[in-house]
């Protein structure tokens, strides 16, 4: 699915998504990233069972005040323990599957909140 800003902006946006890919800023991504608006990182994750404390920490040091999850085409809920690094630092965080949250990455970012996405793909088909 291709999504379009109401305006050109200098921020990371997520552009399109879809089975085994994510484009940011008309660029296509076929692993895992972290997103902010000011910042693009691959993201070293295999799969939504790969996830460790440490994966959420590193989220945590992006400083967002909120996290999105986007586990790949279905949502998953990771075990409180490893996400415990955002509670502790006041980060709330939210689950979606990847493209609910390459949406609301998008919607939030032109809010201008301090967001930060962590989304995880699937190969293609």
């Amino acid at each position: 699915m291709k999504l379009h800003a109401d305006t050109p902006t200098a921020f990371n946006t997520v552009t399109a998504y879809g089975p085994g890919f994510i484009e940011i800023n008309k660029v296509r991504h076929t692993s895992a990233v972290l997103l902010t608006p000011e910042r693009l990182e691959a993201w070293s994750i295999a799969s939504f069972e790969a996830l460790a404390e440490a994966d959420f920490e590193r989220l945590r040091d992006l400083h967002p005040e909120v996290a999105l999850l986007g586990t790949g085409s279905r949502q998953r809920f990771p075990h409180p323990r490893l996400s415990r690094a955002l509670g502790e630092a006041r980060i709330g965080l939210e689950v979606m599957n990847t493209p609910a949250a390459c949406r609301t990455y998008n919607i939030l970012m032109a809010e201008g909140r301090k967001v930060a996405a962590a989304l995880l793909l699937e190969s293609a088909p």
